[in-house]
């Protein structure tokens, strides 16, 4: 009898085998039962080979002593062999030899474990038997309704674990790396303090290039052997649990290297992408794009994307280069790319993928999301698959991105003449939700630290970051920030080499860490800053017009009206001893952040007043107002 069976099969040749890596890949079995049953299952679709092979370490790595058959329906592609010599441990290949006679020497796709690189060999392993602790956080994530997951906090921190922190004085690169369990005393310690809510993970599906930082993936249902076994991994997900971290990861459905071992012309044909290039490659990234048409290769990438969250609890997938899966034309010119069947440059399959694959992971666990990191003005990527959209749970705000950074670079004496691309962002809040982010791509490739984006002399560069932080954290929407711009990194993010950690000793990235961490609480703690992220009624500007002195004021209101956060941010190195700001409610405001304080290094000699009462004095449009002296690039934060 076949392991994979023929309801497999049927379900697979649906594209609803929502199971699939417990089927297809290599599944160890030592059953107790009459026929004493011990060994491994080996089971493989490879549609257009002519023969498979199984090859390892338990046949002496012998080419054709294995041979593998195909199960019924033979039509379906899928070659099984039962080998009672493998086990645990087991390094394996797939050998297959397509129609024109050529042998292709691959790794499992469906594979739990690999090699550490340079070695690409596919190791068999039971991840049947991860032991968890975090039922409190599944319970309670599983509870959640969709709103819940809309209106919680999310302060993302986004890390490359090879090079967050590393071992000194290791000169074996994958040595020097800390392993997921250290990185669960390490990482999920440091992540807490900073109070951070979500860690979202680069790289984690197993890849052969480390100067890909995980985005070409060869290992859709592996985490990397860089630091450990798929059990390490888990143990890793389980202590953020247990600290109340949730746990997003990247995920890349979009396209797939040409590595020999990998998924690239798997069975000497293009079994995984496009069979015309035109549609299956992308001519700058050098990479293969998934045939959404096929129903077995969107089961591979549903499949993928379950386990992820099912059987190792992450919590959200950020789905890479969404755009470019969208788009029969991205990064193509003319010629180079087919339209579709109406004419248009939209990929009718790719669509039709997402909406399936968004609603069927949102629904089948509640409490998990799925965030597109979408470059365009495509409509409603989060509005649901009924309404016409993508389903997807947030989005990447990349135009609030641009336009800030566009802001943030210049001199200020010429921020009053930009001054919209601050607040323009505001006046499409409402139609998606978003996540603000800063991630690894905007300091990379020559684009320098934030740190080194912000004009000035050094002391400007470290206040202007300050303010920057401040007008993030408190803006609509979901916030994601890369790993080291906390501190105030210096040099431009690489993942050949850790953090600038040293950097802590010096008291103006010091300050800038404490800074962060102060709105990151005060994010956590007050709920007008998350709960109306995607409307204006968790939103107001007091003055969005201050252009000719670069001031930012607005309100974040919660739903109950209690516990408001008022925000004052000059972008200018101007005092203003005589700012006046006009304020919602003759009440009392109490100061919870002074950007001046002693704390971050500022000018402040003696604490200031905490609390300024409103009074009856016309400003900013509005009847009540207070006064507050604003200093050089001065940030305030009040309550009421």
């Amino acid at each position: 009898m076949s392991y994979f069976t023929e309801m497999d099969s049927y379900l697979f040749g649906q594209g609803t085998h929502y199971d699939i890596y417990r089927k297809l890949g290599a599944h160890y079995v030592n059953e107790k039962g009459k026929d004493g049953k011990k060994g491994v299952y080996f089971d493989v679709w490879a549609p257009n080979a002519s023969r498979v092979y199984v090859i390892g370490d338990f046949n002496g790595w012998n080419e054709y002593s294995h041979e593998m058959y195909r199960v019924e329906p033979t039509t379906m592609g899928v070659y099984e062999l039962f080998v009672p010599e493998a086990g645990l441990g087991t390094q394996y290949k797939y050998l297959i030899i397509g129609r024109d006679g050529n042998k292709h020497y691959k790794s499992d796709p469906y594979g739990n474990y690999t090699q550490v690189r340079p070695e690409t060999a596919s190791i068999v392993v039971d991840i049947n038997n991860i032991k968890w602790s975090d039922d409190t956080w599944m319970k309670k994530r599983a509870a959640m309704t969709d709103e819940d997951v809309i209106a919680q906090p999310m302060a993302i921190y986004e890390v490359h674990l090879g090079s967050w922190m590393r071992h000194p004085d290791r000169a074996d690169e994958t040595e020097a790396y800390y392993s997921y369990r250290e990185l669960a005393d390490k990482l999920v310690k440091y992540v807490k303090e900073m109070g951070y809510t979500h860690v979202e993970l680069m790289g984690v599906s197993e890849y052969p290039f480390d100067g890909s930082w995980g985005y070409q993936v060869t290992g859709y249902y592996a985490p990397t052997s860089r630091y450990g076994t798929p059990e390490d991994f888990a143990y890793l997900v389980n202590e953020f649990h247990k600290n109340k971290i949730g746990v997003i990861l990247d995920w890349v459905p979009a396209h797939f290297p040409r590595d020999s071992h990998g998924l690239s012309w798997f069975d000497g044909s293009p079994a995984y992408e496009y069979a015309d290039t035109r549609k299956g490659e992308h001519p700058d990234w050098g990479t293969k794009i998934f045939d959404y048409s096929k129903t077995e290769v969107k089961n591979f990438l549903i499949g993928s994307a379950l386990m992820w969250i099912e059987h190792f609890h992450i919590d959200g997938l950020r789905v890479d280069a969404v755009a470019s899966m969208l788009y029969l034309d991205y990064g193509k010119n003319d010629g180079q790319w087919v339209a579709n069947q109406y004419g248009g440059n939209e990929n009718l399959e790719a669509i039709e993928f997402f909406k399936h694959i968004n609603t069927l992971v949102t629904r089948r666990n509640p409490g998990a999301f799925m965030i597109a990191e979408e470059s365009t003005a495509w409509p409603k990527i989060t509005a649901k698959a009924e309404d016409g959209g993508l389903n997807f749970t947030f989005k990447w705000n990349m135009g609030w991105m641009h336009d800030f950074l566009s802001y943030m670079k210049l001199d200020p004496y010429f921020r009053r003449d930009n001054h919209n691309l601050m607040t323009f962002a505001m006046s499409y809040n409402e139609s998606e939700k978003y996540v603000l982010t800063l991630s690894h791509d905007e300091v990379v490739h020559l684009k320098c630290s934030l740190l080194n984006k912000m004009p000035g002399y050094e002391v400007d560069k470290f206040k202007n970051l300050m303010c920057a932080y401040a007008y993030m954290m408190g803006h609509a929407g979901k916030k994601l920030l890369f790993m080291g711009q906390e501190f105030a990194q210096s040099q431009e993010w690489s993942e050949a080499r850790e953090l600038d950690w040293y950097l802590l000793q010096n008291p103006d990235h010091k300050k800038v860490q404490d800074w962060m961490k102060a709105l990151l609480h005060i994010y956590q703690k007050n709920k007008c800053m998350y709960e109306l992220d995607h409307s204006w009624a968790g939103f107001e500007w007091i003055n969005a017009d201050d252009r000719d002195r670069s001031i930012f004021s607005f309100v974040r209101k919660s739903k109950d009206g209690k516990n408001n956060l008022l925000f004052v941010i000059n972008m200018t190195p101007m005092a203003r001893d005589d700012y006046r700001v006009g304020v919602p409610r003759r009440k009392t405001y109490k100061l919870i952040l002074n950007s001046e304080d002693a704390q971050f290094n500022g000018t402040d000699t003696e604490p200031r007043p905490d609390a300024y009462k409103a009074e009856k004095s016309e400003c900013d449009g509005r009847k009540f107002s207070f006064a507050y002296p604003l200093a050089p690039y001065g940030v305030a934060v009040f309550k009421f």
